[in-house]
């Protein structure tokens, strides 16, 4: 009974049937001046775009792929540069550019979705990718997908990243201790809270994350623009309601922003904006990533497929309301997934967004292998129209 609780009260926080109140800029103390943490200077870089919808349009053949915007209203094209936001209305649209040829040597973009625990399949991924000798030019993660790709572009290396999920520690400290506890007993935190005067802002603070993460780093005050491949975080601005990427500033800080789940954990305070977890309107920033300088986008999407089900899988307590939840996922990840070039998506069926078992880090693991491994003939093809030889093929031409 208490799992049962516990899922489904964290199903219905994060999508949105318990709502918090709005949440109280003066009452919390993140920002890294405010708080005395010599965590540097953290900062938020974003120019607005108005981006009207339509779909994205790529013709595939010969290196000189083009790129053009279908059924643009009135001739309207964007032509942005730096970091943009979406407009809250149309937050999934497609950045439209001027027809354009891709260059002789595309610049490859990896976006990592957000998804918990699943996020050890991300890391199988990267393995395959690299083994073949895929490397990223730029790297965007949201949520999960921003630790994985913010350490790894921090050059922690990918067996480390393993073992980190294997031995739970990493999902512990994304969760917090007694989070399990806390999220039994949050209805009664949240009765004062919710229809008295004092705000709810969220289970705890996710500090403790924070300082996990950067513990391993050579450096605690390691800045986004110091990294290589670039990486940028994926976050919500609960003030203005638009995504941003984080580009500039302390790492530490835009990871616990992009991966502060609305409800669970306290919105991370930098500059004048207020951040929480960037899956709640930008899951695979396939989009985020391009803006970055990306040509040929690889996304990776750890989400539960969206299937078709049986009447009798709704006599379970929260099974509804995790539907619903699991379809509004499936059609924000659709929407950026049909913007990349190439997806790959593991199957992750069964594993619980904050699930600690080694066992299902190991599911993940082995589920992100074999997607991988499957997405290499279309991606070794793909590739090869824009010349880029991957290992495998490079080994083949010195045997012939």
């Amino acid at each position: 009974m208490q799992k049962r609780i516990k899922s489904l009260f964290l199903t219905m926080l994060i999508s949105g049937v318990v709502a918090p109140t709005a949440f109280a800029e003066e009452s919390i103390d993140l920002n890294p001046k405010a708080s005395g943490e010599a965590a540097g200077e953290t900062e938020v870089k974003a120019t607005p775009v108005d981006v009207p919808k339509n779909d994205l349009t790529k013709t595939s053949g010969d290196p000189k792929t083009t790129v053009t915007p279908a059924s643009i209203p009135d001739n309207k094209v964007l032509e942005t540069g730096g970091i943009i936001e979406t407009s809250p209305a149309q937050p999934h649209d497609a950045i439209l550019w001027k027809q354009k040829t891709m260059p002789a040597r595309p610049k490859i973009g990896l976006a990592l979705g957000g998804g918990g625990a699943r996020g050890a399949a991300h890391i199988a991924v990267l393995k395959v990718l690299e083994a073949e000798g895929i490397k990223a030019d730029y790297v965007a993660g949201t949520s999960i997908g921003a630790v994985v790709g913010g350490l790894r572009s921090a050059g922690v290396s990918l067996d480390d990243l393993e073992d980190e999920f294997e031995n739970g520690k990493l999902m512990k400290a994304f969760m917090t201790v007694s989070l399990a506890l806390r999220i039994v007993v949050a209805p009664v935190l949240l009765v004062p809270r919710v229809f008295g005067s004092k705000e709810y802002d969220g289970l705890y603070k996710g500090n403790k994350f924070r300082k996990y993460l950067v513990h391993g780093l050579s450096a605690h005050d390691l800045n986004i623009e110091n990294l290589n491949p670039p990486f940028a975080a994926v976050s919500l601005n609960l003030l203005d309601g638009k995504p941003y990427l984080i580009r500039k500033g302390n790492l530490g800080f835009a990871m616990q922003a992009s991966s502060a789940v609305p409800g669970l954990r306290k919105p991370v305070q930098i500059g004048d904006k207020l951040f929480v977890d960037g899956g709640v309107s930008c899951n695979v920033p396939v989009k985020q990533v391009r803006q970055m300088g990306a040509d040929f986008v690889i996304a990776v999407n750890i989400d539960q497929p969206f299937e078709d089900a049986k009447d009798e899988e709704f006599r379970k307590l929260g099974s509804v309301t995790q539907r619903m939840l699991n379809w509004d996922l499936y059609t924000m990840d659709k929407m950026q997934v049909e913007m990349a070039d190439i997806t790959i998506h593991p199957n992750t069926q069964g594993i619980s967004l904050i699930s600690t078992k080694k066992s299902d880090a190991r599911k993940g693991i082995e589920a992100g292998e074999k997607a991988a491994k499957a997405a290499l003939p279309l991606l070794r093809e793909k590739l090869k129209q824009y010349g880029i030889s991957t290992a495998s093929q490079t080994a083949d031409k010195k045997a012939e």
